[in-house]
């Protein structure tokens, strides 16, 4: 998504910073921040492959290694953006998050479970930071075209398109710039009202 992500954030008028490196160590997320300067909108895109490991037989370091990528950033991430966003009275924090926190899913407990904390931060963040003219949200995304989750070689595959037709209304693949327009609409100031919120957007797999 970052490259949908930046290319969006331009195309209305931002100045974006951003970082692919990934932000697992200690300090890593506050030297992002502190070198993007004065951030009005935090995008948190995190990411890792997602293990499909029976519950049973889940590890101590794969369920370490998932949350260390999607879970451990986020808080410090939101820690080095909130004094300044209070501070001025506004900001938006955007989650890239996953609809797999949403609907339960055999074989994801680890990656499901990452996600539905980074869904139970948000609602608890942005409860307390909306006061002070900040929100926080989180998009709940699946079934969008991407190569992390979906590469081409899966989506080229009758299965997959079977599964499509099964188990999304939409039945197809929603696209990048649909899923950034989403969260440059979060972004604006147009969008002020929206508190905590986890909006699905999975072509129908979560209504």
């Amino acid at each position: 998504m970052g490259p949908a992500l930046v290319e969006g954030f331009r195309e209305h008028g931002a100045i974006v910073a951003t970082g692919d490196e990934p932000l697992t160590e200690p300090g890593a997320a506050e030297e992002l921040v502190r070198s993007a300067g004065e951030v009005d909108v935090l995008v948190a895109n995190l990411s890792c492959p997602a293990p499909a490991t029976p519950a049973a037989e889940v590890s101590d370091d794969e369920w370490r290694s998932v949350f260390a990528h999607l879970v451990d950033p986020l808080p410090r991430l939101v820690r080095a953006v909130l004094p300044q966003m209070t501070a001025r009275g506004t900001g938006k924090v955007i989650v890239m998050g996953s609809a797999a926190a949403l609907r339960g899913m055999r074989r994801t407990s680890t990656y499901s479970a990452a996600r539905g904390a980074q869904v139970a931060y948000v609602r608890a963040v942005g409860t307390e930071v909306a006061p002070h003219g900040v929100q926080v949200n989180l998009i709940a995304q699946n079934f969008v075209e991407n190569d992390v989750y979906f590469p081409e070689e899966v989506r080229r595959l009758p299965m997959f398109q079977e599964r499509l037709r099964r188990e999304v209304p939409a039945q197809r693949l929603g696209t990048p710039r649909e899923d950034a327009m989403l969260a440059v609409f979060l972004a604006s100031d147009e969008c002020c009202f929206m508190v905590g919120q986890s909006l699905p957007l999975a072509g129908g797999w979560v209504t």
